[in-house]
């Protein structure tokens, strides 16, 4: 009888702890499908003009302050493994490699600052990269929504991101459950491919929409890397466009998604490796 009544209570338990899983589960689907996971966002406080400026080739100078913490010598060694990778995602996309780099910087910032044991527990010691397996995938933080968009954007004609038909067979699957497919080759953490090459193909596709439109955004990594940030749905082709997304606080500054790519890209960090305004 005794046994009986502990079975009954395990039993019990059990089905308790699987339902919370699932309620966990449950509401994670929902709240990625309502935007409630997309990071605060803020729109950059440097003033118009100083953003404008790059429509004339002029730079604002580079704040590099970001460049002087812990976290940033570990996405440096860290991303450096990859040299290879994302020089050749460049040669078959076109996409500027310091370009798919200062996504990969931005999203690594903001994870290392915001996820500090781990940091410290795991990536400073391993020098790697922070891979992302729920809300987002992988070291760039790819919306599961986001990725698919970019292969159906990258094979319809008829889209206004559609790219070309150099690039519509760089994404095909090659198993008969592209869901399982997709999460496995963006989160894979021996491999980064794929992660860059759905990077370089948003951008890609950016740019294709707002050159439709009438508005050339290829030398703006302060707006490709905005847009990057915030995605497709809130990319509106327009004269002046507005620098922003995710708010990433690092050592006291505090910086838009879209401001520190840019600081990224016009600093002299890893020029050596990836030189600006480069395609292979």
């Amino acid at each position: 009888m005794e046994n009986k009544k502990v079975l009954k209570n395990v039993f019990t338990t059990l089905v308790y702890i699987f339902a919370l899983i699932g309620f966990v589960l449950t509401g994670g689907y929902f709240a990625v499908r309502l935007g409630l996971t997309n990071s605060h966002g803020i729109i950059d406080t440097q003033n118009s003009a100083f953003w404008q400026s790059g429509l004339n080739g002029i730079h604002p100078p580079a704040d590099t302050k970001w460049a002087q913490t812990e976290e940033w010598q570990v996405v440096k060694a860290a991303v450096s493994k990859d040299t290879d990778l994302i020089t050749h995602v460049s040669a078959v996309t076109g996409v500027d490699e310091r370009l798919i780099v200062a996504q990969l910087v931005a999203e690594q910032l903001r994870l290392y600052t915001s996820e500090r044991e781990m940091f410290k527990s795991v990536f400073a010691p391993l020098k790697i990269l922070g891979s992302q397996s729920q809300f987002s995938w992988g070291i760039m933080g790819i919306k599961e929504d986001t990725a698919i968009n970019i292969e159906n954007y990258s094979k319809d004609p008829s889209s206004p991101f559609y790219p070309g038909p150099t690039y519509s067979r760089l994404l095909d699957f090659k198993t008969d459950n592209p869901t399982q497919e997709r999460f496995d080759r963006i989160t894979d953490e021996h491999d980064h491919y794929y992660d860059y090459l759905y990077t370089a193909l948003y951008i890609k596709e950016i740019e294709a929409q707002w050159k439709k439109a009438g508005f050339d955004i290829s030398n703006r990594p302060e707006i490709l890397s905005t847009l990057y940030n915030i995605g497709f749905t809130h990319s509106t082709p327009n004269a002046n466009p507005q620098v922003g997304g995710a708010e990433i606080d690092i050592n006291g500054s505090t910086y838009s998604f879209g401001s520190l790519a840019y600081q990224f890209y016009y600093s002299n960090e890893l020029v050596d490796l990836f030189p600006q305004g480069i395609a292979r």
